[in-house]
């Protein structure tokens, strides 16, 4: 696989957060509100008739602004669902037939599971604008380049990748900056970037190992919970502190020359090891959990689903919490 670029954090297993929520950051606002009004004095001038406008009236004006930001937060997200609902009502039908075409991982799941999946996929689709360049839009590339994402997450309860909101289309390998070997995708601080021909190509060779949606997506999803903290989700960051030990010795191994399943672009760094990884964790779990089980199973753990059953996730109460 060509390279690509990140700007995620060598030591991803060693930082902690809270999670994503608007009822978290309500609670966090009003008691920030409560600490500030309880600490409040208001002190009259001296010789002067009347008080000192002071710090309740800032405190006032504080709690109002956070107030009017949850409230906004919260008004979108209902109307984003009710959005989501009239399309999904509308389009299940032509998105079911979609992805059971192009995406095996949607085609192996139940029905109660693909219609999640769907919600979840319009839900990421509609937040997040698609920029093509040098290829005509179709209504399949948002939705099975948004299915790539879900397919990741789908056992995590924050899967939307807050931070970015725009993914970037090409249609074949492309440069980016001083690189001398073109690119099938990489992810920075402006948005996410694939290239369609080769992310079609390798759905649909779905044994490979080989896979520049989830590629991409794998380091995206690390970017949000690791490096900017946007949209990140607190049981997978908590559960990297199980997957790095068990990650970093095969790492280290394979960059001395040990071969394994993982391609062996897997040794060019240790964000390129947990995205090969994620590849052939969907596109080759039984080879995988054989050969490397204790690696696999740290994958399970971490993203919650096992892609060798049925049902997928391994926890539903997860998606809950």
């Amino acid at each position: 696989m060509p390279p690509d670029s990140t700007y995620i954090l060598e030591n991803i297993a060693d930082t902690a957060g809270l999670p994503d929520s608007i009822r978290i950051l309500y609670q966090q606002a009003m008691q920030s509100v409560a600490h500030e009004a309880s600490h409040s004095v208001v002190k009259p001038y001296s010789n002067q008739g009347y008080d000192k406008p002071g710090s309740g009236n800032i405190v006032f004006i504080i709690a109002t602004v956070l107030c009017f930001f949850v409230l906004m937060k919260y008004l979108r997200f209902r109307f984003l669902t009710k959005k989501i609902s009239r399309i999904f009502e509308e389009k299940r039908s032509v998105y079911h037939d979609i992805l059971s075409e192009f995406n095996p991982y949607y085609k192996s799941l139940e029905t109660d599971s693909q219609d999640r999946f769907i919600r979840r996929t319009i839900f990421f689709m509609e937040a997040k604008e698609f920029q093509y360049v040098g290829i005509e839009e179709e209504e399949k590339i948002p939705l099975l380049i948004s299915a790539a994402a879900i397919q990741l997450t789908f056992g995590l309860k924050h899967y939307m990748l807050n931070y970015f909101k725009t993914i970037y289309v090409m249609k074949e390998n492309y440069r980016y900056g001083l690189s001398a070997v073109p690119f099938e995708g990489h992810v920075n601080d402006n948005g996410i970037y694939l290239s369609w021909n080769n992310f079609i190509r390798e759905y649909s060779d779905y044994s490979d190992g080989e896979n520049v949606g989830l590629h991409e997506m794998a380091h995206a999803l690390v970017y949000v919970n690791f490096t900017v903290q946007d949209g990140m989700d607190n049981s997978f960051r908590s559960k990297f502190y199980e997957f790095s030990p068990i990650a970093r010795p095969i790492f280290a191994r394979m960059q001395a020359g040990e071969t394994n399943i993982l391609n062996k672009y897997a040794a060019t760094n240790y964000e390129e090891f947990w995205a090969v990884c994620v590849e052939a964790f969907f596109e080759r779990p039984f080879p995988f959990r054989e050969q490397m089980p204790d690696l696999y199973f740290s994958l399970c753990r971490l993203l919650n689903q096992d892609p060798t059953t049925k049902s997928k996730i391994l926890d539903p109460t997860v998606l809950r919490s």
